[in-house]
């Protein structure tokens, strides 16, 4: 990209990041603009106004590219309002956990952001939509949605990964593990007591991998259900979790599909996309194939857990 091409729209979140994320976002907009761009600032207001931004920018002839600097949620927002756009989104990652930022291959420096704004390598990016609510990496049913509940209600601003132990802790000892129904395609691949993730993005909280094989451009959804009744079965899983050995097992359930629905006879199952509250259930889900062209480090691979926790501690 050359500075004759167009403005970049550079969309900041100012509520989201440690210190050290948001020095990085503002050192990124030093360098455009030292090396000729001209750049339009936006500080967005919510996640609403994010979108809004965005889409004006989609649909703006003089503008070359967007910019991102935030978490999941801004990031998930912008890519929202550029859906269908040629116009190629870089990621600034600010957030807690920034789970699409760490599957492109970005890490907590300057210098990779840089590179990878030089390198100019493009990936169409997957969307998930889920009951109209668009998601970029992951939705969670049933658990972790409880979690995500309750952090979100005690939320006054930018959390870390302490926020998340008490909501933690408490649902580890309140959840019910209600049971629901997973349709994948039409077909029905699980009907019980369990938890569910859909996504796009095969990492989720620090880096535990539980869509082992999801590839956010290969247009399909990763499914893959824990047959989970009792929080020892809980703590069962989360050990093979994080041996990586969870896929193999007779009690977890793995599939890829476009169009999948999770529905429920229990009132009041929490759902959560992109660590903030999702839609009620029953949710529809479906896979918006190459929705938006993302400018990613080429041939990097996932971040780390080291990378996540560095970046979340600030």
């Amino acid at each position: 990209m050359k500075p004759d091409d167009g403005y970049i729209a550079y969309i900041i979140n100012p509520k989201s990041g440690a210190t050290s994320s948001k020095l990085v976002g503002r050192w990124f907009e030093e360098y455009l603009v030292k090396k000729g761009y001209k750049v339009k600032v936006s500080l967005t207001t919510s996640l609403a106004n994010a979108c809004e931004v965005a889409t004006d920018a989609a649909v703006d002839y003089n503008c070359a590219m967007v910019v991102a600097a935030g978490g999941d949620g801004t990031v998930r927002e912008v890519a929202h309002g550029l859906e269908g756009s040629d116009k190629p989104l870089l990621i600034v990652p600010c957030g807690t956990e920034n789970l699409l930022a760490n599957e492109l291959g970005f890490d907590e420096k300057l210098k990779t952001i840089i590179k990878t704004f030089e390198g100019w390598f493009i990936r169409p990016l997957d969307l998930g939509s889920a009951n109209g609510k668009c998601f970029t990496s992951i939705a969670g049913f049933g658990f972790d949605g409880q979690v995500v509940r309750r952090v979100s209600e005690q939320r006054r601003g930018h959390i870390d990964y302490f926020d998340y132990f008490w909501p933690l802790w408490r649902t580890f000892w309140d959840y019910k593990f209600e049971a629901m129904k997973v349709t994948v395609d039409g077909s029905e691949i699980f009907q019980g007591r369990g938890l569910v993730f859909v996504g796009n993005i095969s990492r989720y909280a620090v880096g535990l991998q539980i869509l082992h094989y999801a590839d956010f451009s290969d247009g399909l959804l990763d499914i893959c259900v824990y047959k989970c009744a009792s929080r020892i079965h809980l703590v069962k899983h989360s050990i093979f979790t994080v041996l990586k050995r969870d896929v193999n097992c007779s009690d977890v359930i793995y599939r890829q599909g476009k169009e999948i629905s999770v529905s429920s006879d229990s009132i009041g199952i929490d759902t959560e996309i992109d660590g903030d509250p999702g839609p009620a259930l029953p949710v529809q889900i479906k896979v918006i194939p190459r929705a938006v062209n993302c400018v990613v480090p080429e041939g990097a691979r996932p971040a780390g857990i080291r990378t996540r926790i560095i970046r979340a501690l600030g």
